[in-house]
């Protein structure tokens, strides 16, 4: 009886993922239904939507803070983010491009949003560390990623890349809302940041 005993051990481990990738599947799972739930997401409801059991979820996160922890620092990485921009056909127009960036960092910081502002002040501790000790860097990054995506437009910008880049990321940071007027669309953004804000005809 000890033989088949190994050999169903065996078979359940063998197509297992290394703590690490279970670790990342989880935090991914676990990301929406903080954004819906908050900190009353259970740990069942994740083990569910993952498809694994909820003792799974306990053998690489401490306990349930530390995974929505985790999901925090995921939310306000750049990595994400970046991988997307470096994704964006830089044979396209100008315009697409950026459009593209825009539409990539809106879904980014909305995330961020979500999960921040789901978590109230249970998640407020470590986001705060997150963005403390992190935000330079991920900004950094990101506005290199953007300032990539202008490299074919080097010697037509009446600044160098990383500056209209670095201009670029703060208005869409700064995007104001209005009662009145409906959000702008990526492209119609894109438009009066390449175009300014006067019509074509008006000087």
């Amino acid at each position: 009886m000890t033989a088949p005993k190994e050999n169903q051990t065996t078979r359940r481990r063998a197509p297992g993922m290394s703590p690490e990738q279970r670790r990342e599947m989880i935090i991914q799972t676990a990301i929406p239904l903080i954004a819906e739930y908050g900190a009353a997401v259970t740990t069942a409801k994740i083990a569910r939507a993952a498809g694994i059991g909820e003792g799974t979820i306990f053998r690489v996160f401490a306990d349930k803070d530390e995974l929505l922890q985790a999901c925090v620092a995921e939310a306000l990485s750049p990595e994400h983010a970046v991988r997307e921009l470096g994704a964006i056909d830089v044979s396209q127009p100008l315009p697409d491009r950026l459009a593209e960036a825009a539409e990539a960092l809106q879904a980014h910081m909305s995330r961020m949003g979500a999960i921040v502002g789901s978590l109230g002040h249970r998640g407020g501790k470590h986001p705060g560390t997150v963005r403390g000790a992190g935000r330079d860097e991920s900004t950094t990054r990101i506005r290199a990623a953007l300032a990539e995506l202008l490299e074919p437009e080097k010697a037509a910008l009446r600044r160098p890349p990383e500056q209209i880049a670095a201009l670029f990321f703060g208005l869409l940071f700064t995007q104001p809302r209005t009662e009145d007027e409906p959000d702008l669309t990526p492209q119609e953004l894109v438009e009066v940041f390449l175009h300014g804000a006067l019509s074509g005809g008006a000087k």
